[in-house]
């Protein structure tokens, strides 16, 4: 018999406010045996908007190392789940979606924060674009 969830994407962002994704995508991951990757995409746009007092290698680096502790905390709560992890660059959404396409994932576990109104208006969600555009299934979690 085929297994539910063969490959489980956890889109990660290190914030206290994706744990609750990355714990659900575990549980899930646990409960169908199901391989994990832990996806981080840094923000492509983070860095037009970087001081130019603060050299961009430096800022990259910070953020890359960032990205590298927010996957290995998935690794380390996945006890013995097999985790592959990826650091990508570009728009979040974007990237999410062509991994899960590239990578024949079944199910993509992303947080949401929750932003209404004008905010969502102006800066959209990722959450909301990865559901309009993945070839999976997608689970969000509050």
């Amino acid at each position: 018999m085929e297994k539910l969830f063969g490959k489980i994407l956890i889109a990660t962002d290190s914030s206290e406010n994706n744990r609750p994704a990355v714990e659900e995508g575990l549980r899930i991951a646990r409960s169908c045996g199901s391989v994990v990757y832990a996806v981080y995409v840094i923000d492509s746009k983070v860095f037009d908007s970087v001081s130019t007092d603060i050299p961009v290698g430096d800022t990259y680096q910070l953020i890359r190392d960032e990205a590298g502790k927010a996957v290995d905390k998935v690794r380390a709560l996945a006890g013995d789940i097999p985790v592959e992890t990826a650091l990508l660059e570009g728009k979040p959404a974007a990237e999410i979606v062509k991994f899960a396409a590239e990578n024949e994932i079944d199910l993509i576990v992303i947080g949401t924060r929750g932003k209404r109104g004008i905010e969502r208006l102006l800066l959209g969600s990722v959450a909301e674009n990865v559901i309009r555009t993945a070839g999976c299934k997608v689970l969000i979690v509050k």
